[in-house]
């Protein structure tokens, strides 16, 4: 028995000539949305676990020791200046802003990409069947 001989592997010269704004604008924006999701729950996440394993009682403490209390005032807390609402807050504005940057961006380079291609004509891309 004779063995099956190995398929010829087929090659495809491409260009991308054109990108469409509209997809770009779609895909960067969900992107950018995920990337926002991703940035509050990070944020709210390492708040938590920096209060769970006590860096906040600690840097109270550090605080405590530079600034002094002398006179009896009162102690410094550092749990009532930032708040896990002021950090969920601030990560949100932060996160609409990254998405409204990114997708603008992303459109923008889809249209200055567009520009430059019809001026050389693309990228070249070649596929291969393996």
């Amino acid at each position: 028995m004779r063995p099956t001989p190995k398929a010829k592997v087929r090659k495809a010269r491409l260009l991308v000539s054109k990108v469409d704004p509209w997809s770009v604008l779609k895909m960067s924006f969900l992107l950018s949305v995920a990337l926002g999701i991703m940035t509050v729950v990070c944020a709210v996440t390492m708040w938590t676990a920096m209060d769970i394993t006590g860096i906040f009682s600690r840097v109270n403490e550090l605080l405590g020791q530079v600034i002094g209390t002398e006179g009896g005032g009162t102690t410094f807390q550092i749990e009532e200046l930032v708040t896990v609402g002021q950090i969920a807050s601030f990560a949100t504005i932060i996160a609409v802003i990254n998405v409204v940057l990114l997708t603008v961006l992303s459109m923008l380079s889809a249209v200055l990409y567009n520009l430059s291609a019809s001026l050389v004509g693309g990228i070249g891309v070649t596929l291969t069947d393996d």
